[in-house]
């Protein structure tokens, strides 16, 4: 009993982190975007890109093993509708995030050129930068929802 609560425990955390990080990010990306300063945003992107290696993935790799070993160590199926239901929710999160990972490198390097060269941050990062936003809504609309599954089992 006490393995299951510690890798509950686990799946939490990873939980958390995956949530903590999402939303730092967006809120940093979207501050240091607001201020049209190259060099900050090129900063900022650096970090967020850090963060996302260290933190995001390090969580997004942990949920999929400590929610194996929890359905395994409670004996509960894969095939209950709140499990599958989190599965498919974890995929479609997955295919809004990757790609957001490599918008926000891209928005780095654009950001530093544009510094490095004193000049106005191209059309490129701003589309990007729509981009990146939009995306973040089904992405973390999804965690979310995953979140809900977790907590609620409803069906």
């Amino acid at each position: 009993m006490m393995l299951y609560f510690l890798v509950k425990y686990l799946h939490v955390i990873g939980a958390i982190i995956i949530l903590g990080t999402g939303t730092g990010i967006a809120f940093f990306m979207l501050m240091a975007h607001r201020t049209d300063n190259a060099e900050f945003i090129a900063r900022t992107a650096s970090v967020v890109v850090i963060a996302d290696a260290i933190f995001t993935l390090s969580a997004v790799m942990l949920q999929p093993v400590t929610g194996g070993l929890l359905m395994m160590l409670s004996s509960t199926s894969i095939m209950e509708r709140w499990i599958l239901g989190s599965l498919v929710l974890y995929a479609v999160a997955g295919l809004f995030w990757i790609p957001v990972v490599f918008m926000q490198i891209e928005m780095r390097d654009l950001a530093r050129k544009a510094a490095e060269q004193k000049a106005a941050l191209p059309e490129r990062y701003f589309v990007l930068f729509r981009r990146w936003f939009a995306f973040g809504f089904p992405g973390f609309g999804a965690t979310m929802a995953i979140l809900w599954l977790m907590i609620a089992k409803p069906f």
